[in-house]
């Protein structure tokens, strides 16, 4: 079993003071909706990221380090302030929770706040991208949102939309039909078309608007990309790729056994374990509050682990952080598994 661990005792970020109990909110509340239909191109390059796009109030959000990297921006992330450098010199501070950000030493307004999904910090795709200097289009009729930054290409890189397999996908079958619609206009000949590195572009239908490849062997139940490579018929060259998984079905997650059990009296030091599905990704996140005189309730300490199930799925974490006695901790475990993402969480009630 392998895990890294982060623990803050004195942040109290991402915590909320419901019904009288300091309450770790861990991966947050369940946003609006999660955009994982939309499609990233950040100077005519594909983005993928291990945590969806999820949209708020009509914007989209986007891990922190994979937009502002992308740009070609240097970035630090410290007790919930974000201080980003860009090539030009551009300086952009934003802070988890708040519509204030400063540009360039100037204070401006941000429609929504940044905020965290579990150990993610995602910030606002158009803000930042324009607060670079880089330029936003959205395409509401395939939900493609492409940003081009200053010296990149002026021109529009072809994008795979109406993939099958979607980006993500689980599929039951181990010969599922790979296909792909261009935006726009390409060269047949120009384009290459590789599974998992293998290419597959003589077996593969290929036309200027699309292109379809069904495989003669079985694949493997395992995580496959698809790479397309080629010109636009204007010469634009591109490069895309997505991933799916064959040959199975998401199957459920779940985190059973806990101990300790809800309502058990701990101290500042205890050891929480249980079981999930194997080798999947645990994020553990506690806070402890004390009660004064059953009236006044104030946080006393908090702290956050991720962790990686065995492969039998059992898993075992220390916690360790301050406490105050007659007090209580609100303890969340959210387990991912490691092929579908399928997650569950449950939430545990200690007293001290």
């Amino acid at each position: 079993m392998t895990y890294s661990r982060t623990l803050s005792r004195s942040a109290m970020v991402g915590l909320a003071l419901i019904g009288g109990v300091v309450m770790a909110l861990g991966p947050g509340p369940t946003p609006r909706a999660e955009a994982q239909t939309v499609t990233i191109y950040i100077n005519g390059t594909q983005q993928h990221y291990d945590q969806p796009p999820i949209e708020r109030s009509g914007r989209v959000f986007v891990p922190l380090r994979g937009v502002f990297e992308a740009l070609g921006a240097s970035v630090v992330y410290a007790n919930g302030v974000i201080n980003a450098t860009g090539r030009d010199g551009t300086t952009v501070q934003l802070t988890i929770g708040s519509r204030t950000a400063v540009v360039n030493g100037n204070q401006v307004s941000v429609d929504v706040a940044p905020f965290l999904i579990g150990a993610r910090t995602l910030v606002p795709l158009r803000f930042i991208s324009q607060s670079l200097g880089a330029a936003v289009d959205y395409n509401s009729s395939n939900n493609t949102v492409t940003v081009t930054s200053r010296g990149g290409s002026t021109q529009s890189s072809v994008q795979l939309i109406n993939l099958s397999p979607a980006n993500g996908a689980v599929v039951g079958s181990v010969k599922p039909t790979i296909r792909g619609d261009f935006s726009q206009s390409v060269d047949p000949n120009s384009v290459h078309i590789t599974l998992d590195g293998r290419d597959v572009s003589s077996t593969t239908e290929i036309a200027s608007g699309y292109f379809v490849f069904i495989p003669p062997y079985g694949l493997s139940a395992v995580q496959h990309t698809v790479r397309v490579t080629g010109r636009s018929t204007s010469g634009v060259g591109f490069d895309q790729s997505w991933s799916f998984t064959s040959g199975t079905t998401i199957v459920n997650n779940y985190i059973h056994n806990v101990t300790p059990a809800n309502g058990s009296k701990v101290g500042g030091t205890f050891t929480v374990s249980g079981t999930t599905l194997p080798n999947s990704r645990i994020h553990v996140v506690a806070a402890s509050a004390a009660s004064f005189g059953g009236i006044f309730v104030i946080p006393a300490g908090s702290y956050s682990a991720d962790l990686t199930a065995d492969a039998s799925g059992n898993f075992s974490q220390q916690v360790s952080f301050n406490v105050a006695s007659g007090g209580t901790v609100t303890l969340r475990i959210t387990s991912t598994a490691p092929t579908t993402n399928a997650a569950s969480q449950v939430t545990l009630h200690y007293n001290t």
